[in-house]
């Protein structure tokens, strides 16, 4: 498997959980600018999407994170982190990635958009606000993960979104089971290693 993936994007969620399986991969970071790899490559001949992730499986590309978290997870066997196919908890895990993919990450887009005037950033942090009362609500009961006591493919994936709120102007203050999440989530030792090898922590 080889991942193409640009620091701190929403391929962070992918890179992750790569870690978290331990099994051997590639990664090849994107210029989301140029679209050119580090290997000098056009990244618009892998996906002509241009965007990340994309994953490259024995001369196929797979695309979109939510498939790929999916398929990395379901071909290591690793139940815990996307519990099995047509169970009630796979609906749960599905559930809470589709928000996210819906909801919250494209809420956060209007807000790295160096064009967008001070009243547009402001209604951009309070629509964000809104998508995360129900990740708020999902932790109200003290689970330690958004679908219950184990770490998924979704809390991967709402990690990586959720965190951008630091680097938005949004304070994760009023969201504190949030706040608590997003700092359990970094303390694991694949997301440490994920963010050492994107280069956004020493």
């Amino acid at each position: 498997m080889k991942l193409y993936y640009s620091p701190g994007a929403c391929s962070m969620a992918s890179h992750i959980v790569l870690n978290e399986i331990g099994k051997p991969y590639e990664a090849e970071r994107i210029d989301n600018k140029t679209k050119i790899t580090a290997t000098g490559k056009d990244f618009r001949a892998i996906n002509p999407k241009g965007k990340v992730p994309a994953l490259e499986v024995d001369g196929q590309v797979l695309t979109e994170g939510p498939a790929i978290l999916q398929y990395v997870a379901d071909a290591a066997g690793a139940e815990k982190l996307a519990p099995k196919a047509g169970s009630f908890l796979r609906a749960r895990v599905n559930e809470v990635m589709t928000y996210v993919s819906s909801e919250l990450h494209p809420a956060f887009s209007p807000l790295f958009n160096p064009a967008l005037d001070d009243a547009g950033r402001e209604t951009a942090r309070k629509n964000v606000g809104k998508k995360l009362d129900w990740l708020e609500s999902l932790l109200a009961d003290g689970r330690a993960f958004l679908t219950g006591a184990e770490f998924s493919i979704a809390d991967a994936y709402a990690f990586v979104v959720s965190n951008w709120s630091g680097h938005v102007g949004v304070s994760l203050d009023n969201w504190p089971k949030v706040k608590d999440f997003v700092a359990r989530v970094a303390g694991r030792p694949a997301v440490q290693k994920t963010l050492k090898e994107e280069g956004l922590i020493a």
